[in-house]
């Protein structure tokens, strides 16, 4: 390409003669003259080709390959049996030409594939109500100083752009449930469709294309708030990419001051508000002079109202233990003893936990959870549950776990009728009293003989039956018309006189 400069420039520039363009450079008449009669600045050489037998059965070859790529992966035909093929219609080549034939038409093929299928994506749009976007992730906040893994669940509206956080310690059913009331409720409204991926608690099995068998419970739940599900190619998260973006600027922008926490409600309302915050900040990417929040408001007329929160609880059958507990991730709550060694079932919410037997809620307890498996796990009383045994076995309240948990003067008049002989029985007979009676009575029952100093069941009841007692009526206010003139005196006196002139007669 220098010379070729060289050359053009000697010539249709200094003038130079031909003859001394082919002394000077040893280049023959004729090549001199290609040169300057055509007007290429960049000489290009031909692709060498090496003549092959392959060549009169490319173009068949390249058929057979299509078709076997298009064929399911058991049935393909192998190069092997592609290459005897070939030799039955009169190729004499060897093997090597035909594998690498076929080597480098599938690089061709997934080159093409991947420049138009992993690289290339069709833009979206979305109407105001139209859909919405939910996807799982992984944060770490401090709770009480300690670093706490959390599952958060993140929602975005397609159209326009508002997001919501809430955090959550697992990604169970219950959860998920919990998650898009509150979403609904922090944009006003719920949408027409929503998009997912293909997680476990809404898909049970994938099937081909679209197909999808959804998970009973998730169904319920979308037939309670009446919106379509839609969920994606497996590995296709760019399906939903407005919310797989909110992930990427939350972790980066949304957690980066985050305060340490006392408590996982605190958490949410700290999430909640910075949404809301983040909304009236934020500038929509594509109607640049306004923001989401605004872009919000053309959402809600398009929006179903939110109704009532489903009831989104997983059911478990647990069976009491002759301790009166269940089990549940590693922790142990109690059950009222009458359903000692019964089958019961357990409705498990995000933040309790509901015992149910015939038909009846029979206990309830706040849920506890366990990030440490390698300990015990927590037992949660409710000393009510054991009432009915401490009647049968009074002694049992000396050191019953249970009991550990009884309110102050609970405690204090047991102390002092655990002295005597016969305290277990009437402590027990005091404590069935919340059985029968309001327990905030009772406990200002056990105050008042505390505070008279009077330690025994009889004082407590005394006390209950006064604070039982309905209000005394007010006096009565007769007219004038029937007031005495002359009021009677109570004088107890005048019995005394009556039996005296009695006796006299």
């Amino acid at each position: 390409m220098a010379l070729l400069s060289v050359i053009r420039r000697w010539h249709l520039r200094d003038g130079m003669p031909i003859r001394e363009i082919v002394r000077r450079t040893g280049l023959s008449r004729n090549t001199v003259r290609k040169y300057l009669s055509s007007d290429v600045v960049e000489p290009a050489y031909p692709a060498r080709k090496t003549p092959s037998n392959l060549d009169n059965y490319d173009e068949i070859l390249t058929g057979w390959l299509f078709r076997e790529s298009r064929r399911h992966r058991k049935q393909r035909r192998t190069v092997k049996q592609l290459h005897r093929d070939l030799t039955g219609l009169g190729y004499t080549g060897s093997y090597d030409r035909v594998a690498a034939f076929a080597r480098r038409w599938r690089q061709t093929q997934d080159e093409a594939k991947r420049l138009s299928s992993k690289h290339v994506y069709v833009p979206l749009q979305f109407a105001p109500g139209e859909a919405f976007q939910f996807d799982w992730s992984e944060d770490w906040v401090r709770i009480n100083g300690v670093k706490t893994k959390l599952q958060i669940a993140h929602f975005k509206l397609s159209y326009s752009r508002a997001f919501y956080l809430r955090a959550y310690l697992t990604q169970t059913h219950e959860m998920l449930f919990d998650a898009h009331y509150h979403a609904f409720q922090a944009f006003g409204g719920v949408p027409q469709r929503g998009i997912y991926d293909n997680m476990k608690t809404a898909v049970d099995k994938i099937g081909r294309g679209k197909q999808r068998q959804i998970n009973k419970r998730f169904y319920a739940m979308v037939g309670h708030y009446l919106f379509e599900p839609e969920f994606c190619n497996p590995a296709s998260g760019w399906e939903k990419g407005q919310v797989e973006k909110a992930v990427l600027d939350a972790r980066h922008g949304l957690w980066y001051d985050a305060p340490n926490f006392t408590s996982l409600p605190e958490v949410n309302r700290w999430l909640e508000q910075r949404c809301q915050l983040r909304w009236q900040e934020t500038a929509h990417p594509e109607f640049r002079a306004r923001s989401l929040a605004e872009c919000l408001t053309d959402e809600l007329p398009e929006m179903m109202p939110v109704p009532p929160a489903f009831d989104g609880f997983v059911e478990d059958t647990k069976r009491v233990s002759s301790t009166c507990l269940i089990t549940h991730e590693h922790n142990r709550y109690s059950v009222p003893a009458s359903f000692a060694n019964r089958m019961v079932s357990l409705r498990i919410y995000p933040e309790r936990l509901v015992i149910v037997a015939e038909a009846q809620v029979v206990a309830e307890h706040e849920r506890v959870f366990n990030r440490d498996k390698r300990t015990q796990g927590r037992t949660i009383y409710n000393w009510r549950h054991y009432l009915t045994v401490v009647q049968r076995k009074p002694g049992a309240l000396r050191n019953g776990a249970p009991f550990s948990t009884l309110p102050e003067s609970f405690r204090l008049l047991q102390t002092k009728l655990l002295k005597r002989p016969g305290g277990d029985r009437e402590m027990a007979d005091i404590l069935a009293l919340v059985l029968l009676h309001d327990e905030a009575l009772v406990e200002q029952a056990i105050v008042k003989a505390l505070a008279l100093g009077e330690s025994s069941k009889e004082h407590v009841l005394n006390c209950l039956n006064r604070l039982e007692q309905p209000p005394r009526p007010q006096p009565l206010k007769p007219p004038p018309t029937l007031k005495l003139v002359t009021e009677p005196m109570a004088n107890t006196a005048r019995y005394d006189n009556l039996r005296r002139t009695q006796h006299e007669h």
